[in-house]
């Protein structure tokens, strides 16, 4: 069936009443000629640094001893670029916003303050590195499903997440704003693990399958941790200031010492609640006050009920397996 042209005859008028909602306290428009941060390239530049984190696993797989400077050289390069410029564009918009001005001519060189911060990250790779390794660690000691090392970079979507967050907390601690939420963001969407990039998390973490996993931005994870999927670990409430407002800056999420393990979608809540060392967290638990250490937190003698079949007729019920 044809189209009716004179349907699209309205289609002026439809644009004109689109465009007259762009207006100057619109807070989901960005007109004007200062450029924002470009999402593309943001992901194009978190595919280069995990081409030099993990060589030979990405996009260029036949690499040696004879081309490996070449290839890094080459990346590293073309990193200084790219964030320098997305860095920059996100110090500008900062500054923008609070300075509550439309005006793109600053005084300020935020090109020249962004290629700072980019030569920081740069020199954080190696010590990137290094923590990454004992991640790869904690998953293949903490998953006998797992035959290789190489499985966990190539596969396990926990890994991408915690990768993806490494790099976006370096920025965070360098004061790069937008860029790091847009990093883990992306992340959350390719790997359903949502990681704020402010959460403070030590070495050999491990997420084990992963999908669900909340981790908000005030929280403090130590070393040796780790989390099932479905696990929370959030803000019991938000404090508001005598207007109303949420105050900002304040720990909201839970501290979890060395060596603890939280099962499948265990909800634990709250900035002062703090889930001592070498304590087991037990699946579906919802936790709101602190845990001392060496503790296991499990429900208390959970039953099936089976109703309409054989297995009804039993006079006991299995009790739930907690082990994944």
């Amino acid at each position: 069936m044809a189209s009716d042209f004179r349907l699209k005859e309205s289609l002026p008028e439809l644009t004109e009443q689109i465009v007259a909602t762009y207006t100057a306290d619109d807070s989901i428009n960005h007109l004007g000629h200062c450029p924002l941060p470009s999402y593309e390239a943001v992901v194009n530049i978190l595919v280069d640094l995990k081409d030099i984190l993990y060589p030979g696993y990405r996009r260029h797989t036949n690499l040696h001893a004879g081309n490996i400077r070449y290839h890094v050289g080459g990346l590293v390069d073309s990193l200084h670029d790219q964030l320098t410029v997305q860095i920059g564009r996100a110090l500008q918009h900062e500054h923008r916003v609070k300075q509550k001005h439309d005006d793109c001519v600053d005084q300020i060189d935020f090109e020249a303050k962004g290629q700072a911060m980019t030569i920081e990250l740069l020199k954080r790779i190696v010590k990137l590195r290094k923590t990454l390794a004992t991640d790869v660690e904690a998953a293949f000691a903490g998953d006998p499903a797992c035959q290789t090392t190489d499985e966990i970079v190539f596969c396990y979507p926990g890994f991408e997440a915690i990768t993806v967050y490494r790099i976006a907390h370096e920025l965070v601690q360098l004061d790069v704003p937008f860029i790091p939420r847009m990093m883990t963001e992306w992340a959350h969407q390719q790997t359903g693990i949502d990681i704020h990039p402010g959460a403070t998390i030590g070495d050999y973490f491990f997420i084990d399958h992963g999908t669900g996993v909340v981790i908000g931005e005030t929280c403090e994870i130590g070393r040796h941790v780790k989390l099932y999927q479905g696990v929370t670990l959030g803000a019991l409430s938000f404090p508001t200031d005598a207007d109303g407002q949420l105050i900002r800056g304040q720990k909201r999420h839970p501290t979890i010492e060395d060596n603890v393990v939280v099962y499948a979608n265990a909800t634990i809540l709250g900035g002062r609640t703090v889930v001592g060392r070498d304590s087991v967290i037990g699946s579906s638990v919802w936790i709101t006050r602190s845990v001392s250490p060496g503790t296991t937190v499990v429900l208390e003698k959970p039953q099936l009920r089976v109703r309409g079949s054989e297995e009804s007729k039993g006079d006991s019920h299995p009790e739930l397996n907690y082990q994944i």
